[in-house]
């Protein structure tokens, strides 16, 4: 497996999870925030954030910023970009695929 699947795996294996992909959307939508800021609209406990954050800190996904005695979180967007370039490739594929489909169903309906 090449750095760039295990790269890969590891984004997507972050993002699988939906309590991180909400902590995550909360900070894209929201900005810099605290693990008590996001705690309150997390569902869950401060412990459980504060894990999920840091299996996002360690893909790269967010940074923390220390402030006195408080973590400020910000997302890292350009993380992002394997995900965006992953999609890409596989709606140019797809979208061969339907074309090339359509062709032969057009042949075939001569």
């Amino acid at each position: 497996m090449t750095q760039t699947q295990l790269n890969h795996d590891v984004l997507f294996k972050t993002l699988a999870d939906p309590t991180r992909r909400a902590i995550f959307e909360q900070l894209c939508q929201k900005g810099d925030q605290t693990v008590v800021d996001l705690t309150k609209r997390a569902g869950v406990s401060q412990p459980a954030v504060s894990k999920h954050l840091g299996v996002l800190k360690q893909a790269g996904l967010v940074e923390g910023r220390v402030d006195g005695r408080q973590t400020h979180y910000t997302p890292k967007l350009e993380a992002l970009s394997p995900l965006a370039d992953w999609t890409q490739q596989m709606t140019q594929f797809w979208q061969s695929r339907f074309d090339d489909l359509d062709a032969l169903l057009t042949r075939m309906d001569q």
